[in-house]
């Protein structure tokens, strides 16, 4: 059983990890190149962000919301 678990963590640390590896080596040469992925990450947050307040303002340029200000029925 022991060395099914060692197995698990060689399969892991040895071939799955290997790209986290490779980065933080990089890391050391070019720091730019190392952290493009977390660049890339923040770009397409940035650019979803932006267009979901785009559509936002559309739906409340239409009036599709009802802003009444009332309380639940039972109120």
């Amino acid at each position: 059983m022991k060395d099914f678990f060692n197995g698990f963590a060689n399969l892991f640390v040895d071939y799955l990890f290997w790209p986290l590896d490779a980065l933080r080596d990089l890391e050391l040469d070019n720091w730019w190149l190392a952290n493009i992925f977390s660049w890339i990450l923040i770009i397409i947050g940035f650019v979803a962000f932006v267009y979901w307040m785009l559509e936002l303002k559309k739906y409340d340029d239409n009036n599709e919301e009802d802003k009444s200000i009332s309380s639940h029925s039972y109120l």
